[in-house]
């Protein structure tokens, strides 16, 4: 039996990704801040697909909580075989109009614990041979608007990278670039979801299907929908002051991811 770890496990893509994970018999580790939903959606998973379901309270915004999920992936008794880092969030406001502790606690969440756990991952996958890392970024890293966009294209040109450094190790990594989804990201951003044009949204369920398609295929970055493929592509051929205007007007309506 085959173990997957899930950050920010609890709603969402995160959610989606444990329920099928589950769905296709591996046993899963569900890593979020709130213990309570931690546990509730493992008990689900368990009673209904009948798979071993733990659980491992986090803060990635914490040195203690980055640690701590560094010591799970590393533990060679209990291994990983599939890590999805998905633990993210969203701010409200444009640059210097959000606090700088806000900014930093993004750069450690998306940035340092990405790298952290890729990186313990990886060794011990590496010593098996075999294993898989799916980094959840956005198709924002591909747009210039502030630290989230900065973050997320980080995350891409690190796994992209990473990716091609294993190359041949039996170690897969994909960087997974989601548009607009409908989960609890915007709400909790405070980002106003309800103008959103509704031939933008993604089904996460449809996202995480793609998502294991691509890895499967040994994809080094899987852009789910067509539509969005279209406008990345846009995006790396378009001049960046255009892109920069873009993005900070619809930053304005409809923020991140």
């Amino acid at each position: 039996m085959t173990t997957a770890l899930i950050t920010g496990a609890t709603s969402g893509i995160g959610a989606a990704f444990a329920r099928r994970l589950a769905r296709d018999g591996h046993d899963v580790v569900l890593a979020a801040r709130n213990a309570d939903r931690l546990r509730a959606h493992a008990a689900e998973l368990h009673d209904h697909h009948g798979v071993e379901a733990s659980v491992l309270p986090v803060d990635l915004g914490t040195e203690d909580g980055i640690r701590a999920l560094e010591e799970r992936l590393a533990d060679r008794r209990n291994p990983v075989d599939l890590l999805v880092n998905n633990a993210g969030f969203g701010t409200k406001g444009r640059y210097l109009e959000v606090p700088v502790a806000d900014e930093l606690t993004m750069l450690r969440v998306h940035c340092e614990a990405v790298l952290r756990a890729t990186t313990a991952a990886s060794e011990a996958m590496r010593e098996r041979g075999r294993g898989g890392v799916v980094n959840v970024a956005s198709v924002a890293a591909f747009v210039p608007n502030g630290t989230y966009s900065a973050s997320k294209a980080w995350v891409v040109q690190f796994t992209q990278g990473a990716a091609r450094n294993l190359a041949g190790t039996g170690v897969r990594l994909m960087v997974l670039c989601p548009g607009f989804v409908r989960t609890e990201f915007h709400e909790r951003a405070g980002l106003d979801a309800k103008q959103v044009p509704g031939w933008l949204w993604l089904d996460a369920a449809r996202v995480v299907d793609t998502a294991l398609t691509d890895l499967a295929r040994g994809r080094e970055i899987s852009v789910p929908d067509p539509r969005y493929k279209a406008l990345t592509g846009l995006a790396r051929v378009a001049p960046h002051r255009l892109l920069s205007r873009a993005s900070q007007s619809s930053r304005k309506r409809f923020g991140p991811r």
